[in-house]
């Protein structure tokens, strides 16, 4: 190989798999991930990690094992959180489903 022939690529910048095609309805998401660790983000930005105990129509959130991020740092933890539903801004799985 000469100096102006680029070496080829490695073996791990192979393209990544695509994303998985669940189509579901997000009342589907949301059974799915209840007793499992969730994040909570709140319209302030702060974040709740936990495992969901359970919610209601109205986003009204139970958690257990709660840990409170504020700028990415645990700023408190708690056994139990209550998050009233109108200050929820989004809930995501924080393990894969």
């Amino acid at each position: 190989m000469d100096d102006t022939t680029p070496p080829p690529p490695p073996a791990a910048a192979a393209e990544p798999p695509p994303p998985p095609t669940t189509s579901g309805s997000p009342t589907d998401f949301l059974k799915g991930v209840v007793g499992k660790r969730v994040v909570v983000r709140l319209t302030s930005g702060v974040d709740y990690r936990g495992i969901l105990s359970c919610l209601d129509g109205y986003m009204n959130i139970a958690l257990e094992q709660t840990e409170e991020h504020v700028n990415g740092r645990v700023t408190n933890r708690y056994g139990d959180a209550f998050i009233r539903g109108n200050n929820v801004l989004y809930i995501s799985a924080a393990e894969p489903l």
